[in-house]
């Protein structure tokens, strides 16, 4: 086997931003008087569409939250990105360090990458292979995205694998088919990314020596 594709997320894989994801939540939903903790909030929103935060948080409200709540949550993600957002640690060395062909497949829009992979010194590395769960039918943890993103780039699912921090993430790689590398140097513990075709690692420097780990294994 040799390995076609190594897919990246890009939240809490590639970009910093969870952490800060979370914080604003919290700080919004606490806004409309909704009490989560950090690891409620982690455990229940790390890794999903905006879509489906914002559903669920209808559900708790038990009403429709305003029509300009897209727009005013972008606004807080934007201004808190553009003065703290920071590439994952270790990330850089890792992708310098990578030969295999490689992409980015999020939950999140194609508008928010541009600008948090823009912003970080990162998309002009991923040009033109970016894939958004907008662009499919069901977004993580379905594996719908994946193996769009697979399709697109002419490689077959079995020689793809796959780096996420999220356990929807996870669960949509392995629906896929792909081998996951789970980063647990997050914000979600290790514990919940563990299962079968999964290596979990906590050092973004060791993901070069990982992949040719699970090449050679697989021969």
């Amino acid at each position: 086997m040799t390995i076609d594709l190594v897919i990246f997320d890009c939240d809490g894989v590639l970009v910093d931003s969870e952490r800060l994801a979370v914080r604003i939540e919290g700080a919004a939903l606490a806004e409309l008087g909704l009490a989560f903790s950090e690891d409620e909030l982690v455990e229940r929103f790390v890794g999903v569409t905006d879509a489906y935060f914002r559903k669920e948080v209808e559900a708790h409200l038990g009403r429709p939250l305003p029509e300009d709540w897209d727009e005013l949550m972008a606004a807080r993600y934007q201004d808190a990105y553009r003065n703290e957002l920071t590439p994952v640690d270790g990330v850089l060395e890792a992708l310098d360090a990578i030969a295999y062909p490689n992409c980015v497949a999020s939950n999140g829009s194609h508008r928010k990458m541009a600008f948090t992979l823009g912003i970080t010194g990162l998309h002009a590395r991923f040009a033109g292979r970016i894939f958004s769960a907008y662009d499919v039918t069901r977004g993580k943890p379905a594996p719908d995205l994946f193996l769009h993103a697979a399709e697109h780039l002419g490689v077959d699912p079995s020689g793809c694998v796959v780096v996420e921090d999220s356990p929807n993430g996870v669960a949509a790689a392995r629906a896929a088919g792909m081998h996951v590398f789970a980063y647990a140097g997050g914000l979600t513990p290790a514990a919940r990314l563990e299962g079968p075709a999964t290596t979990v690692f906590e050092d973004m420097r060791v993901l070069p020596s990982l992949l040719e780990v699970h090449r050679s294994r697989s021969h």
